[in-house]
């Protein structure tokens, strides 16, 4: 009986981690269907969360959206009552970003939601190895994050 050849991007790095952010997206999305937010709202709210009162430049560079994009997206999240533009004290050009009341308990719901993917996801595996899991993504990350990347151009030369 012969074997079949097994998917070679199966077990590709960059394959496999963007094949199981897709399918945490999905099922994100399947279970916050009816909160009245959409994932990119949720992003905001999520990125407002750890950086309360950032500008919408930061928020844009956070999502790794355009500006335009963002600002479209915070008007409609504002008009729902869902994030504010504050005056910032020191340059009033700029607005610092913050969440509302209102959006404070959908937060709570939300990243029950998130957990319980997590939970899904993690299944099979204890606790020691979610740990070291984890622990090696945060090295990945930080590898390849601006603060411990150097820049390497096309020939593969340090610049």
């Amino acid at each position: 009986m012969e074997q079949t050849q097994a998917n070679p991007y199966e077990r590709r790095f960059g394959f496999l981690l963007h094949d199981i952010a897709r399918l945490m997206r999905k099922r994100f999305d399947a279970r916050a269907r009816n909160s009245g937010l959409t994932r990119a709202q949720w992003q905001v709210l999520m990125v407002l969360t750890r950086h309360e009162g950032s500008n919408q430049a930061a928020l844009a560079d956070a999502l790794d959206l355009e500006p335009i994009t963002v600002g479209r997206l915070i008007d409609r999240m504002e008009e729902a009552g869902w994030v504010e533009r504050r005056a910032d004290a020191a340059d009033r050009r700029v607005h610092r970003l913050h969440i509302t009341e209102r959006a404070r308990p959908m937060m709570s719901q939300l990243e029950t939601v998130a957990n319980d993917v997590l939970d899904e996801a993690f299944a099979g595996l204890g606790a020691p190895e979610r740990d070291t899991l984890l622990d090696l993504l945060v090295r990945i990350r930080g590898n390849l994050s601006d603060r411990g990347a150097r820049a390497v151009d096309m020939t593969g030369t340090e610049s």
